[in-house]
């Protein structure tokens, strides 16, 4: 349906008139922008608040696995794909064996790494039957780590290590005896370490420079634009690569699938951390290095857009609970654990039942490590909570023993009989990111409800559509309409002081959010004695917020409501930190990033809202301070591109306590942002199907678009058809212009 002319040119005219109109009397306060002390990096202190009741960590555990699953871009999970696992030249050593190990994660990429097992010569004397699986991811420095002689004599002087020559290799050494105690280890190559060189290492983790490749739309490689409004990563991919690690250990004949452990150190840790988060199958952790009310991890490979806005390493880390969890407190970020972040774990774990099932081990008087002296404190950590206890005869100590090393080739998959795979490079992470998005545009279409179903099966989809839709979106909104009581009104300049026009100051003292708000009243003879007047929040330029004559409010208000008897009120949301002027001429507004040279978003909004979240916050405290008493009566309008959705958002939450909503797309799409820093940069957005897709939960409540032909509104149209309320949706809205 195309707006009829007349109803378009109207309400150009009344936006024009609105924001160009006469200044106020009483110079206005300056426009609002980001407050600096409120950004986050990765260096931060995120400290962890216990829940007061197990119902309440139950809701939080919930949003934080969501959140997570949506920040790695697992939201819905891939397709698992068949693995074609490739296992070859087997090497003994005294109680153990290792593999090569080669595996498909997703069609063409390939997991590389080693697989250790305990031998018939072990020197427990282990009994007969299945055993424990262990993942151990292995962290910066890669599974084949090899410390010099000067290190090793360093850390054979301090009695970080035990032997000359395993301690060399701290890390294949864990897994050594790993499965000495009767484990199958899996040790698996993170992204451009070891074998895995299908993404090189500057890649995913020493990207300071962004590349040419970045720029293609229709080929997207890792950080492009694409990418992330896609929510695709380099640290989404290792997280799924992990999952599927644990898929390949557990399909093992070998292997016990309800005895299944992590443990990883550094940013091994964080992969521990993330995979215990998100898979119920991991039974027993140890992620360390990484559990810290400090620094959060500081590669490519640890961040990713949305996932510690409003949490840290030590909540993520509580998601494990109640199951069995170890960690350590070393000379490094975590030196405060024991004081900050540990006893928080203990008293959720005390809270859960579980006191005993969560420790943190005192290394402090070595620098960051999983040196031998932390994974003795492992072992029997592992031993009793896999049932390894039971297995071994009595008495038998838990302690490493020396070790062959391997030679170079035989630590190494590919060789001449197994070649390394020849898909590499951006071509090889544009194949990556094209079936990764297949797999979410098949997965989010068979969300939207068919059309060729009937009333009653339309409903069902609808409802289906609206959890799974809402799940997502919710993770990029992440806040709830506050109570009338927790936002606080303030009168900065008077109506009779400033021709009849007031300014308030709305603040929420918890969210850290404030919002100067000009206020109209209608006049008595709009109202008459006995009317109440309507609330209209009306979204527009924050520059043009402040401004504003009274004789214009019925512009705004009678031919979108009908009615002369609304009190105006327009939030001046937060203005974007600079504008440029593109060669074309377009004005485009730029949102603040952290001071990091390197090109990537998710150092910034990993940590920080999107300026598009902070203004819907905004709308929300606004939204709560003038509705009735009874939570209703405001209506919702807004124009102005990305600004939209801010008020999308902010309806979305709002639900039934905004009555109407009305909206002027202006053309405006996600996909055709170009920039990171561009003010209405929303990671994730276009994965949930854009604008469209957040409008579309608005549904069964009115939603009014006023330039239908502007955007896709196909998906409108059929979501408030399958809710049962088509009538609910105008599209274009029919202007009161008598």
């Amino acid at each position: 349906m195309t707006l009829p002319r007349r109803g378009f040119a109207t309400l150009f005219f009344l936006v024009v008139a609105f924001s160009s109109a006469i200044g106020l009397g009483q110079e206005a306060p300056s426009v609002a922008r980001t407050d600096d002390s409120k950004f986050i990096d990765l260096n931060g202190h995120f400290p962890f608040a216990v829940p007061e009741t197990e119902e309440e960590w139950s809701r939080r555990r919930a949003k934080l696995k969501q959140r997570v699953l949506v920040a790695t871009g697992l939201y819905p999970l891939p397709n698992r794909t068949p693995l074609r696992a490739v296992i070859h030249g087997k090497v003994q050593r005294k109680g153990f064996s290792m593999e090569r190990v080669s595996f498909q994660s997703l069609p063409g990429h390939h997991v590389s790494g080693m697989l250790f097992r305990p031998s018939s010569d072990n020197l427990f004397g282990l009994r007969d039957g299945k055993r424990p699986g262990v993942l151990s991811p292995h962290g910066h420095g890669g599974r084949t780590m090899r410390l010099s002689d000067e290190e090793i004599a360093r850390e054979l002087e301090s009695g970080g290590e035990r032997f000359e020559k395993s301690g060399r290799y701290p890390k294949l050494a864990r897994c050594a005896h790993l499965a000495r105690m009767g484990c199958v280890v899996l040790i698996f190559d993170m992204l451009g370490y070891g074998d895995s060189q299908q993404i090189p290492h500057a890649v995913a983790h020493r990207h300071h420079d962004a590349r040419e490749a970045e720029a293609n739309r229709d080929r997207p490689c890792f950080y492009s634009i694409a990418a992330d409004l896609n929510a695709q990563s380099i640290m989404g991919l290792q997280t799924w690569n992990a999952i599927r690690a644990l898929d390949f250990l557990e399909s093992l004949p070998d292997v016990d699938q309800e005895r299944l452990g992590v443990t990883g150190g550094s940013g091994g840790g964080t992969q521990t951390i993330l995979l215990g988060a998100i898979d119920d199958r991991v039974k027993v952790s140890f992620p360390n290095g990484m559990v810290s009310t400090s620094m959060q991890g500081g590669c490519f490979c640890e961040n990713c857009n949305y996932l510690r806005i409003g949490t840290g390493n030590v909540e993520l880390a509580a998601l494990f609970a109640p199951r069995p969890q170890g960690m350590t407190a070393a000379d490094d970020w975590t030196r405060a654990m024991l004081t900050d972040g540990f006893p928080e774990l203990q008293k959720l774990y005390g809270m859960l039942g579980e006191p005993h099932n969560v420790m943190c081990g005192d290394v402090l008087k070595y620098p960051h490590n999983y040196n031998a002296v932390t994974r003795a404190m492992m072992y029997p950590w592992m031993a009793k909570h896999l049932g390894l206890l039971d297995d071994l005869p009595d008495g038998v100590p838990l302690e490493e023993s020396d070790f062959e090393l391997f030679s170079e080739s035989e630590m190494f998959v590919w060789n001449e009989q197994f070649p390394a795979p020849k898909n590499t490079g951006v071509p090889h992470e544009q194949s990556i990111l094209r079936w990764w998005t297949q797999q979410n545009e098949e997965a989010i279409q068979g969300w939207i409800p068919d059309a060729s179903a009937d009333a009653k099966q339309q409903r069902v989809q609808w409802q289906s559509f609206q959890s799974n839709m809402s799940a997502a979106w919710s993770v990029i909104f992440d806040r709830t309409l506050p109570k009338r009581t927790d936002v606080k009104i303030e009168t900065v300049v008077s109506a009779e002081e400033n021709d009849g026009v007031r300014i308030d100051r709305v603040w929420h003292a918890s969210w850290e959010t404030e919002v100067l708000v000009r206020v109209i009243e209608p006049s008595g003879k709009a109202t008459g004695t006995d009317t109440p007047a309507k609330t209209c929040i009306f979204v527009t330029q924050p520059k043009e917020a402040l401004k504003s004559d009274p004789g214009n409010t019925w512009m705004i208000a009678k031919p979108l409501f009908g009615t002369d008897a609304v009190t105006l009120v327009v939030p001046q949301l937060l203005e974007a930190e600079s504008v440029t002027v593109e060669e074309d001429g377009t004005v485009v507004g730029k949102q603040r990033l952290l001071d990091d040279p390197r090109p990537y978003s998710g150092f910034t909004f990993g940590y920080n809202r999107p300026l598009v979240v902070k203004r819907s916050e905004q709308i929300l405290c606004v939204i709560a301070a003038y509705a009735n008493e009874d939570e209703s009566g405001v209506q919702l309008a807004a124009e102005g591109g990305g600004l939209v959705a801010s008020a999308a958002g902010a309806a979305f939450i709002a639900g039934p306590v905004v009555e109407d909503f009305v909206v002027y797309l202006d053309g405006f799409e996600f996909d055709a942002i170009e920039e990171v820093d561009d003010q209405y940069f929303l990671p994730g957005s276009v994965k949930y199907l854009g604008l469209p897709g957040l409008l579309a939960l608005r549904a069964p409540y009115p939603l009014g678009v006023m330039d239908e032909s502007k955007g896709d509104t196909a998906l409108l149209k059929q979501i408030y058809k399958a809710a049962g309320v088509p009538e609910k949706l105008q599209m274009p809205v029919k202007l009161h212009l008598e």
